[in-house]
């Protein structure tokens, strides 16, 4: 037995500690320094990685990380999850204080219980129990942000792009979002979908609407290109990923006259793509259906472009298979390998290694009395046991052939 893991961590007591702290996005209210404390004492070397966050949020805008190591061999098995929380809305909402982190009839309640406090502390908890039994092969990090239900471009955006630029290796990660659907392990995530969002503006000039010579309307041209794009068919699939998707998601011009031909018409859209696209791809692509139609009606058009994340697939292979039967083995139930769901920081850790997510159930994350039984705390630890266990024993090169992720 180590004498930094003598005593194992209480899953539940640790996620209580953590609720307490209200983290809301960006600010990290000493949940970063809980996790630090145990972690020195569990012996690793714990580095906080600070950025400047969004300007015009007073101090609470330098966005908290923290990246930790224990041991200097390979395989190296990462964690990485948040600390930060979404707000909790009205407080009427809410059956008992989101922070005071109450438990009742053997379930915890509290802002961040499930997305992902909890999982945080499944993991801590898990590799105090791995550490009791002795000193395991290879090494264990954690990669924790205080940005991820933010912009996230201070986070793990950022720690991922500084522990690459110094060299440093992880072989395998286990992001602990809320993957489970329905039941605990019922699912994990080995890949998520690419986001791109798109502002349009094409710029028209006002005029009288009884006097269209005198003016161009905008309006029109939005709508062939709105059209356009709207009809093209992106793909029609790839391997485990359901075909792209592009969603209008607003069209304005906030005209408040009846009989004025408005001077700009915008609209505002995104597109979740599979691994068939890059980024850089669509936004040549949609770059060139406005050149297109700017061409063809002579008005200009202006897009603005932000690529969220890439797609990313992390395929079934030794690390993956070790994941489920990890939680088959605990359950009796192989976890399904999906890729549906939005976006989470793994977009930005699949550049250093494979990637894949296993949690909580989500059912109630970002809602009022947000909660999670007990009972599920302690089985997530287990399940984590079993893939710490697992992934250490396997070689890394086994791990590192895995995924894209270049």
């Amino acid at each position: 037995m180590t004498d930094a893991a003598a005593t194992p961590i209480d899953p539940v007591e640790l996620t209580r500690d953590l609720i307490r702290r209200p983290s809301v996005t960006p600010a990290d209210a000493g949940a970063m320094d809980t996790l630090e404390r145990i972690l020195t004492g569990l012996g690793f070397t714990c580095r906080r990685m600070a950025f400047e966050g969004p300007t015009g949020q007073g101090a609470d805008a330098r966005i908290e990380n923290l990246y930790a190591r224990r041991g200097a061999a390979s395989p190296n098995l990462c964690f990485a999850g948040h600390t930060d929380v979404v707000p909790t809305g009205a407080a009427e909402g809410w059956s008992s204080d989101p922070f005071a982190a109450e438990v009742k009839d053997g379930v915890l309640y509290g802002r961040g219980a499930v997305d992902m406090k909890g999982g945080i502390a499944a993991w801590v908890a898990a590799v105090s129990r791995v550490l009791a039994e002795g000193e395991p092969e290879g090494s264990l990090s954690f990669l924790i942000t205080g940005d991820e239900e933010g912009p996230a471009l201070h986070g793990t955006k950022r720690v991922v792009e500084a522990l690459m630029a110094e060299g440093e290796v992880i072989d395998a990660c286990v992001v602990g979002e809320p993957s489970s659907q329905q039941q605990l392990g019922d699912m994990i995530k080995i890949g998520r979908r690419g986001s791109l969002n798109t502002w349009i503006t094409v710029h028209g000039k006002q005029g009288h609407v009884a006097y269209p010579d005198r003016a161009a309307n905008p309006a029109p041209v939005l709508v062939r290109l709105l059209t356009a794009l709207d009809a093209h068919v992106l793909d029609d699939g790839y391997e485990a990923f359901q075909p792209s998707n592009l969603e209008i998601t607003t069209i304005d011009i906030g005209n408040p006259a009846t009989n004025v031909i408005p001077a700009e018409a915008k609209a505002r859209l995104n597109i979740r793509f599979n691994p068939s696209h890059a980024g850089d791809g669509l936004i040549a692509w949609l770059n060139a259906e406005a050149g297109r139609v700017q061409a063809e009606t002579g008005l200009q058009i202006s897009l603005d472009h932000m690529c969220s994340g890439e797609a990313f697939l992390t395929p079934v292979g030794p690390f993956v298979t070790a994941v489920q039967d990890a939680v088959e083995a605990e359950t009796g139930r192989r976890p399904e390998a999906s890729t549906t769901g939005g976006t989470s920081d793994a977009r930005f850790i699949r550049a250093m290694a494979p990637v894949l997510e296993l949690g909580l159930v989500g059912q109630t994350m970002h809602q009022f009395d947000e909660r999670v039984p007990t009972a599920e705390l302690e089985a997530l630890t287990r399940f984590y046991e079993r893939v710490i266990r697992s992934v250490l024993s396997c070689p890394p090169q086994a791990q590192l052939g895995e995924g894209d992720h270049a």
